[in-house]
């Protein structure tokens, strides 16, 4: 079906190694692991409180027990409804230890989609935000819950109903030391990671032990030529929500495993994250490019706040825009490094390695070690595209999921023999380095010709006047779609409709061309921060599907 030689081989040579050995251990062995190594240092920090890898070791155990004792055990389901926070890092590594799954649910959440989870997941057990206690309230009768723990992060949380209990109140309980439970790291699923949901029913992507553990080892291992970039319990800034994938992955377990001290934000804020790095000068920053997005225009000298002193920038969740990469990076003097993943793939399957020097324009990079990554025709799914060649992008690798939940016909859509078919429009260049063109999904057909929204953002950044932009297709008589822009203006602008579609016009072919242009003053946007371009292109079909007068049936009196 592929072929065997692996380009991107020659780019780690001198380097590291395109082949990672995996810890053969569950994720409680990955903790004690890290406890053992780091006991007396600081693992997390919290607003000033800290917490030394022994301390959470000793509260996960006690947690653990307290489940335990409610009757939590292997393949139970337990919901965690938490911001960054201590109290996320201790549930998740309580709910491992007794071998049931974590599943994940954003705590943005509105109370459709919290009882989506909830039912679909099976979860009897959450442990919730004690902000978000009235929508979990709201939709208990639906759903399988029998133990509600809320966490205040401010003290004890008042006004719980019956039988529901602080995290406080949980841990305080007198209870026996929870029982060894035996874990198959390679077949035992750790964390239920719920995709997709704006285009149709969210699935849960089921990552085993195995997944996660091989996952942070393959992105340990890009570091590899610089050892001091993470060591001596330096600091990371953990920005990333730790619900979604790239958090979990990137920040909590990199930083545990290597020993870091992660300064934990609940709640993105760019006045106070520049804040945290001037007082805590953290090695490594990894966002999404909205973060980067909104540093950027707050307009301050990033420099005086030393982020020219932070080791490594990482960008993930979405593609990060060119022209915004190149100007963060003019701005404090430092490059920022590209990958690409998906929760499918626990997530990271593609970095360009740090080693490198920079990240190559456009580009998510190479396959991480022990990946294997092809090109495949996007209407066949079985046929590899030359080099340079556009199709779908599949995946081969330890961090690949189990399948999705409770979805098999899903699951046997998605993985074929092996290879996870990622639903991406991606091309791969003859050293190796792959590039995303777009989703298969928001691709525009107009006049016959696939257009992809991607390579017009890419030239609306590059207007001066532009500081967001999504492009999606719009129904066309003529031509089947045509394209239409969304944009932010930047502060002060007062660029026109016109003026950005002469831009367009004269960098696009006319079939890709925008032919509308709506000004916005904000655009729809996921909790961490990636462009929504689904809801923009779902609310301009339902203005053409409402009915005109003439068909309008008469009302019935």
């Amino acid at each position: 079906m592929f072929r065997t030689e692996k380009p991107w081989v020659r780019v780690y040579e001198g380097h590291a190694s395109p082949e990672t050995e995996v810890f053969e251990g569950s994720l409680t062995d990955f903790l004690r692991l890290s406890v053992e190594e780091h006991r007396e240092k600081t693992a997390l920090t919290f607003y000033g409180t800290t917490f030394t890898f022994e301390r959470l070791e000793a509260l996960v155990n006690k947690m653990a027990a307290s489940l335990a004792a409610r009757g939590v055990k292997k393949g139970d389901r337990v919901a965690l409804m938490l911001p960054n926070c201590p109290q996320y890092v201790v549930s998740f590594f309580a709910t491992v230890r007794l071998g049931a799954i974590v599943t994940q649910l954003n705590p943005m959440y509105v109370e459709r989609e919290i009882e989506h989870i909830l039912r679909d997941s099976g979860a009897e057990t959450i442990v919730v935000y004690s902000d978000m206690y009235p929508r979990v309230k709201a939709v208990l009768p639906e759903t399988s819950l029998r133990d509600v723990v809320v966490v205040d992060l401010k003290g004890e949380p008042e006004g719980l109903d019956a039988g529901h209990t602080s995290f406080g109140g949980l841990l305080g309980e007198d209870a026996a030391p929870a029982p060894a439970v035996e874990i198959d790291p390679a077949e035992d699923v750790a964390v239920f990671q719920y995709t997709g949901g704006t285009t149709g029913v969210s699935k849960g992507a089921m990552l085993t032990h195995r997944n996660l553990v091989a996952n942070v080892q393959q992105t340990l291992d890009l570091f590899v030529d610089d050892p001091a970039a993470f060591s001596n319990n330096q600091k990371i800034m953990a920005l990333l929500p730790f619900f979604h994938i790239y958090g979990l992955t990137c920040v909590m377990l990199f930083g545990l495993r290597q020993g870091l001290n992660q300064i934990l934000v609940p709640r993105f804020d760019p006045a106070e994250v520049m804040n945290l790095v001037k007082s805590e000068a953290p090695v490594m920053f990894a966002g999404v490019p909205t973060m980067y997005m909104a540093l950027h225009a707050s307009g301050a000298d990033l420099r005086e706040y030393g982020f020219h002193k932070v080791r490594t920038y990482n960008s993930g969740g979405a593609a990060m825009p060119v022209p915004l990469r190149h100007a963060f990076e003019e701005k404090i003097g430092r490059p920022v490094f590209e990958g690409y993943g998906l929760s499918e793939a626990s997530p990271v399957t593609h970095f360009n390695p740090p080693f490198t020097g920079s990240s190559r324009d456009a580009s998510m990079g190479v396959p991480v070690p022990s990946t294997d990554a092809r090109i495949v025709d996007v209407e066949t799914g079985d046929r590899e595209v030359p080099v340079g060649e556009s199709g779908e992008l599949v995946i081969r690798g330890p961090q690949v999921m189990k399948g999705y939940w409770n979805m098999p016909g899903e699951t046997e859509k998605t993985l074929k023999d092996g290879w996870l078919h990622t639903g991406d429009v991606a091309r791969m260049d003859d050293e190796g380095y792959f590039y995303i063109v777009d989703r298969k999904k928001d691709m525009i057909v107009a006049s016959g010709y696939n257009v992809y929204p991607r390579e017009i953002e890419e030239v609306l950044f590059g207007h001066p006047d532009v500081a967001e932009a999504v492009a999606v297709g719009i129904p066309d008589e003529y031509r089947g779609e045509t394209v239409k822009a969304f944009v932010v203006r930047r502060p002060g602008s007062d660029v026109t409709e016109e003026e950005i579609l002469a831009f367009c016009k004269d960098r696009l072919a006319p079939y890709k061309s925008p032919k509308a242009v709506e000004f916005r003053d904000e655009l729809p946007k996921s909790t961490v921060g990636k462009l929504l371009r689904r809801v923009l292109a779902d609310e301009e079909k339902a203005k053409t599907s409402v009915p005109s007068p003439a068909e309008t049936p008469p009302a019935q009196g």
